[in-house]
């Protein structure tokens, strides 16, 4: 007997099988590609808050999940006995002028009210910071304690791991049974805008780079809107860049290596690492750029968790806590800009 059937083994499938699994439910996972052959095998894994102010039901979700991050990964790692690379270990951004060091200061106020005391968004002094940091223009950083770094491609086989353990199997291919569950990615935007005739949805390509530079267990930067993302494993990932147009979505050019040289520039102490990879996919990006959870608007009585352009590993303990909320309990506490009409 299968209970739920998930279509996709991203970071938005295995996490709901997962969750589904815990509840207790007999799960099959099916993707012709295998676990994390998409954006979701990709190398940053920054883990970052929008900014506190204006608040609304998307920076809220995305709060919640990023609190619920650190208890769900250990459990993922205590059970399958594989590390995602976790650590809360927050974020230095440099302040640039005088305007932006006002704003930032401002944000203090917000942070202190909508984190609810559990993180912290300070403005510090370059000297109170050490060696790793990026320069500053005004001589300050913001330091956030709520962003986290993770290594996607160990947070996808830590997932597979642990459901392994639950008895559950990523297969290529199997027939639906149960609640069926679509985290198809590109794919599945490209059904949605193919069947109604206009972009529900698209693919916005992203290339990153792994340097061999062992930064310890330090924040992440970011800096020139750039991603550095120090990992466990003595690497730090650099990333990425944002294109709407490209003609190979898998191949690393030009753009990588403008982004390489910004990094350097941004973060001098990096000059000289060596890259031991470069890598390029394709990100799902909704029309709403909200992630798209709920009934799915093509398939009768199944459902949908796709579109977590940028935001989709920070997002996805939240994201597999409603989707399960949803197609077990009969639950739905979707946020209403996230449902598929936002985008249709």
């Amino acid at each position: 007997m299968v209970d739920v059937t998930v279509r996709g083994a991203g970071i938005f499938g295995l996490s709901i099988a997962w969750t589904c699994a815990r509840r207790g439910a007999k799960v099959q996972i099916v993707d012709p590609f295998g676990p994390g052959a998409g954006s979701s095998g990709g190398l940053v894994g920054a883990l970052a808050p929008h900014v506190p102010e204006n608040w609304n039901a998307k920076k809220a979700f995305q709060f919640e999940s990023l609190i619920m991050a650190e208890p769900f990964w250990k459990h993922v790692e205590a059970t399958g006995g594989v590390s995602p690379g976790y650590a809360r270990l927050g974020r230095l951004q440099p302040i640039a002028d005088a305007r932006t060091l006002d704003l930032a200061r401002a944000r203090e106020l917000t942070a202190k009210e909508l984190w609810q005391g559990q993180a912290d968004w300070n403005v510090r002094a370059l000297e109170e910071i050490g060696a790793w940091c990026p320069p500053s223009p005004t001589g300050f950083v913001i330091h956030d304690t709520l962003s986290a770094r993770m290594h996607p491609r160990r947070a996808c086989a830590a997932l597979v791991a642990a459901l392994a353990v639950m008895g559950v199997e990523v297969t290529t291919n199997a027939p639906d049974k149960g609640q069926v569950v679509h985290a198809t990615g590109l794919a599945g935007l490209q059904e949605l805008s193919a069947a109604f005739g206009k972009t529900v949805g698209n693919g916005v390509k992203g290339q990153a780079a792994l340097l061999r530079f062992d930064a310890g267990a330090v924040p992440q930067l970011f800096a020139d809107a750039i991603h550095f993302v120090p990992h466990t494993d003595g690497t730090l990932a650099i990333g990425s860049t944002s294109e709407r147009e490209y003609d190979d979505p898998t191949n690393t050019d030009a753009a990588l290596e403008e982004l390489l040289d910004r990094a350097m520039r941004a973060v001098p102490v990096l000059h000289g690492a060596e890259v031991i990879e470069r890598w390029a996919g394709v990100r799902p990006r909704s029309k709403s750029r909200a992630p798209m959870l709920g009934a799915h608007p093509l398939h009768k009585g199944q459902f949908i968790a796709n579109g977590g352009f940028k935001i989709g590993f920070g997002m996805a303990p939240k994201i597999a806590e409603v989707i399960a909320d949803l197609i077990l309990d009969n639950r739905d506490a979707i946020p209403d800009g996230f449902r598929p009409e936002a985008s249709l």
